[in-house]
């Protein structure tokens, strides 16, 4: 048995490795903005179409408009998961098309029902792009820079997307003075113009050597490959593709994939609750613009991140996520704590800080770039069945998010601030425990973190220059 991998595995991260984080992070870049952008605007979008708090069905279609590119997610997820398994380039780039087509015809929205079906599909191509860019990150990278990769890639490059919505949103509003009518739509808008503008480097990515040599068994072009990326020459010596099925390794390993999907679930409810409403109803519970909110929760995020990308490959992926996902919930509990006693009306900037800590723990100890930029459906499921996993992980996610998006307005609005607070922390608390119990360490060569390594028998390396 041999590690056909390990040439890719130890070679040092170089430009090819940097282009593959550019090419594959700029669609992740879009959805950071795609999702956030809405959330700025989202009143600015509900005074446009006279709705108003008094509408009987208000909280519905402020769900809808913040949840529909959630739901469409899930779906886009599950449909790419399927047509990843025929191939990564094949159908990579079509995900950022969608993107982009979807973000222009925002504009064109008559009436608000018009717009909901539009980021419904929008989100197709934000689901797409959530199982296809962690996934060709991970299967091109190497085994020490993993982590940063798809950290930085997908993690990172989301959280700059999102600052670019509120850069975008101020420059055109306060600063410009655009009318409001107007400024929503080119807000959104402007989300089509880092997904088109990807889309041909894209359809240049090579196959990942991985899809290569475990699913399509093509020993000539994996010995191309490793050639053109480690610059080894290597014989293959044995059958290298995968016979195994998806229920051979689901049922040897499913307590692992159901506890990734498990944490996505609960992340991204507590994540889009802050995401969707928090400029609009956490900012306005304490008198604050949703410029205020977003501006200084984003610096909490990339200031988070930045540590983040310091510790993921060198402390590993669960010791981050445990106190990441604690460090959450605590804060969350002690935001609620100074919310009761009039602290955060007193004096706004306390508030925004606690919560703003919260926020840094997202990212610094882990969730943030591990379980929502998809590294444990990468890293924990074999070549083979990979991107089924991380699309069941992904729709997952998106699940918990839509969720967010209709149930933490009325657990706000109806049963009360401290309900809906004591309920995220509650989720972020049991997550960190669920990583604690079922979630190994993951950090090294991908065919040992998903045990694929332990599959590959019969197959001898012969090494050149």
């Amino acid at each position: 048995m041999a590690d056909i991998f390990d040439d890719l595995d130890k070679q040092k991260f170089g430009w090819f490795h940097a282009r593959s984080i550019l090419t594959t992070g700029m669609g992740v870049f879009t959805d950071g903005y795609d999702l956030s952008s809405v959330g700025i605007v989202l009143l600015i979008i509900l005074s446009s179409y006279g709705i108003t708090k008094s509408d009987p069905d208000y909280v519905l279609v402020t769900s809808l408009i913040a949840g529909s590119a959630l739901i469409g997610a899930a779906v886009g997820a599950l449909i790419f998961g399927e047509l990843a398994r025929r191939g990564r380039k094949k159908f990579y780039g079509i995900d950022v098309l969608i993107l982009g087509v979807a973000a222009l015809m925002q504009i064109f929205a008559v009436n608000v029902w018009l717009l909901i079906i539009i980021r419904l599909i929008l989100g197709i191509g934000v689901g797409a792009d959530y199982v296809m860019s962690p996934m060709i990150m991970g299967e091109h990278s190497n085994a020490k820079d993993r982590g940063k990769t798809i950290g930085f890639g997908f993690g990172m490059m989301w959280g700059f997307g999102a600052v670019l919505a509120a850069f975008t949103y101020m420059i055109l509003g306060p600063v410009l003075g655009v009318p409001d009518a107007i400024l929503w739509r080119v807000v959104l808008a402007v989300g089509a113009i880092p997904a088109l503008g990807v889309v041909y480097l894209r359809r240049k990515m090579p196959e990942t050597p991985r899809f290569i040599a475990r699913i399509a068994g093509d020993k000539k072009s994996f010995e191309q490959e490793v050639e053109y990326v480690a610059h080894k020459e290597v014989r293959i010596q044995g059958d290298i593709k995968d016979k195994h099925n998806f229920k051979y390794y689901f049922h040897k390993y499913k307590r692992e994939y159901i506890a990734a999907m498990v944490l996505w679930f609960f992340y991204d409810q507590v994540a889009y609750a802050g995401i969707l409403f928090g400029p609009t109803l956490i900012a306005g519970k304490m008198g604050l613009s949703p410029d205020d909110w977003t501006y200084l929760m984003e610096a909490f995020t990339i200031a988070g991140g930045i540590v983040m990308l310091a510790l993921i490959d060198r402390k590993g992926r669960k010791s981050l996520q445990i106190v990441g996902f604690m460090g959450m919930g605590v804060f969350l509990l002690i935001f609620d704590y100074i919310s009761g006693i009039g602290i955060v009306i007193a004096i706004p900037i306390a508030g925004m800080m606690v919560y703003g800590i919260g926020m840094n723990f997202f990212n610094q100890a882990g969730p943030g770039s591990i379980t929502a930029s998809g590294m444990y459906g990468v890293e924990l499921a074999p070549t083979k069945i990979r991107s089924q996993i991380q699309s069941y992980t992904v729709a997952a996610g998106r699940s918990g998010a839509a969720l967010s998006s209709f149930v933490f307005p009325a657990l706000f609005l109806v049963l009360g601030e401290s309900f809906a607070f004591y309920y995220l922390a509650g989720l972020a608390i049991t997550a960190s425990i669920v990583t604690l119990i079922f979630i190994p360490e993951t950090k090294g060569a991908l065919e040992k973190s998903s045990n694929e390594i332990n599959e590959m028998n019969d197959i001898t390396v012969a090494g050149g220059k």
